[in-house]
């Protein structure tokens, strides 16, 4: 009974996460209630789930610490990377990007919003990639018709480019640093079916674009930029952006956590920011100092990611997601490409982080085959998971956040977009396929 009643309240928090825009309560609180009570019934009966231990409390308790150690590491490289990206953002850093998307052909412009946006994704989260481009598109694309197809490639490309790169996306995150995928492996394994995902609806939309556009007229600048020079701000972006991806490779040299590399980053480009700021004499007011944008950092999604994490930790330690997991591959006769599959358009409905959290305590890593490090189960989970997403406009962070932006209806991206993303998914999901036979 103790069991059902843990599972009962994940399924009615998991339920309030999904409606949220319905009952008007912020999803972190939904996620924070659901962890809390889910693991303060495990602790009504700890005998029930340590038989034979002396003291269950006591393990129980353990239990938790360990689940608790386990997910501050993807919250703190989630801090430290959203914190790099603000300062980088708010100095100026990325400028460039606008210069770069500079075209008067509408479909030429959707190939470099289109690239631009899946290879920026990869090496930042695709929520912020998503924010910047559409900003910097509000800029270059006046009419609101066009926009709408602009608006649909980068939540295509965002989506796809996070699925190839191990710090692109939370749900990569998440298996990276459980040590399901190594980085080199992922890239090289997942670039091209990621490619195939955006590469065939940018094909796809750009027949519905016709014509020119207008010069862009807008210079507006940031108001960092009467703080730093031209260099100071290239400075800022080198070693926020370059600092991302050093990240992988810091791992690799060190054997040591992700979010250790992160922090490492925001350390040295928190010390660089000081000096170009005290070097100007500005203001601590009138300056966009890392001290000052720590406050701006989403806290919200990061105690959503805390309870939904943990909440799930509490299912596999009551051993409900293994006996999913067995029964899933029943169901579908072991064959990985059919399960990952199936995750995949379910996360296009519901939150992608919780269904590869639940992945990844249902299924354990094994010493060799598919289900082994960087084996065919965990890459296709990380693309499927990732490209999966942008199915529906409300799959995916980058989907919402545009809709929000761009008032974009549920709808008209069913009607749309659904299809032709259907089809890159496939798509992408064949080249995999194709790619292991070679």
């Amino acid at each position: 009974m103790l069991t059902i009643a843990i599972v009962t309240v994940f399924v009615a928090g998991y339920a309030c996460i999904a409606l949220e825009s319905v009952i008007k309560v912020n999803k972190a609180a939904s996620a924070l209630l659901m962890f809390v009570i889910c693991w303060t019934l495990f602790m009504m009966a700890p005998g029930y789930y340590f038989p034979g231990v002396e003291d269950a409390v006591a393990a129980s308790l353990k239990a938790i610490e360990g689940s608790l150690g386990e997910t501050s590491t993807t919250l703190f490289f989630l801090m430290g990377a959203m914190t790099i990206v603000e300062v980088v953002d708010q100095n100026g850093g990325f400028n460039f990007v606008r210069d770069l998307l500079g075209t008067t052909s509408k479909r030429k412009l959707l190939w470099r919003i289109a690239i631009m946006t899946f290879f920026l994704s990869a090496i930042l989260d695709n929520l912020t990639t998503s924010i910047v481009l559409i900003m910097v598109l509000r800029k270059l694309v006046p009419l609101r018709q066009d926009r709408l197809i602009y608006d649909a490639i980068i939540i295509i490309a965002a989506n796809s480019g996070g699925a190839f790169s191990p710090i692109g996306d939370v749900t990569t995150i998440m298996l990276w640093n459980g040590g399901m995928i190594t980085a080199g492996m992922t890239i090289l394994h997942l670039l091209l079916p990621s490619l195939l995902s955006m590469a065939i609806p940018a094909f796809l939309l750009q027949f519905g674009l016709k014509g020119d556009l207008q010069p862009a007229t807008d210079t507006d600048q940031l108001t960092s930029e009467q703080e730093l020079t031209a260099w100071e701000r290239k400075t800022v972006f080198v070693l926020g952006v370059g600092g991302l991806i050093f990240v992988p490779v810091f791992r690799y040299l060190t054997d040591l956590p992700p979010f250790m590399g992160i922090l490492l980053v925001l350390g040295m480009l928190w010390v660089t920011t000081e000096l170009f700021y005290a070097h100007l004499k500005v203001k601590e007011s009138a300056s966009h100092r890392v001290a000052r944008l720590l406050s701006r950092i989403d806290m919200a999604t990061i105690l959503f990611f805390l309870g939904i994490l943990m909440a799930v930790s509490c299912l596999k330690q009551i051993g409900i997601l293994t006996t999913l997991g067995q029964w899933l591959d029943d169901v579908s006769g072991g064959n990985h490409y059919l399960v990952t599959g199936i995750i995949g358009i379910i996360s296009s409905v519901v939150d992608n982080v919780p269904l590869v959290a639940g992945c990844m305590g249902m299924y354990p890593l094994a010493p060799s085959g598919d289900m082994a490090v960087d084996g065919t189960f965990w890459q296709l989970l990380a693309y499927c998971a990732g490209v999966g997403g942008s199915m529906l406009i409300i799959g995916s962070a980058a989907g919402v956040v545009v809709m929000g932006l761009e008032g974009i209806s549920f709808g008209w991206y069913l009607k749309r977009v659904t299809p032709i993303v259907l089809a890159g998914y496939l798509a992408g999901m064949v080249g995999y396929w194709a790619q292991s036979l070679l």
